[in-house]
């Protein structure tokens, strides 16, 4: 399985910002779930942005994590979703609960 990276960025436009990527299953999920309550807890902030443009997999645990996430802050997804999450999300119904907002735009300008 591919190694998975999480980083917290710096705060924009009042929120938090988690950067993952690879493959996040139950053996691979405590560094975001980690980062992500960290970086809620230290700002004391109540939107975060988890940016998941990077993410190659993620099972029933990382679903789990989002919809925790979602009922503890105000969680955006920054896409565009990789195919494998799109998928997840649709088949459960859940992209109909979370939010999703493409950064295309964004990755132009940075």
């Amino acid at each position: 399985m591919e190694p998975t990276t999480v980083t917290v960025q710096p705060d924009r436009d009042g929120q938090r910002i988690v950067r993952c990527a690879g493959a996040f299953d139950y053996s691979t999920l405590t560094p975001i779930r980690t980062a992500c309550e960290t970086a809620l807890a230290e700002a004391g902030a109540e939107r975060l942005a988890l940016d998941v443009r990077g993410v190659t997999f993620g099972d029933s645990t990382f679903l789990n994590l989002l919809l925790t996430l979602h009922g503890a802050c105000d969680l955006r997804l920054v896409g565009p979703l990789p195919r494998q999450l799109a998928r997840l999300l649709a088949v459960t119904g859940t992209d109909r609960v979370l939010t999703v907002e493409d950064a295309t735009a964004d990755t132009a300008a940075e």
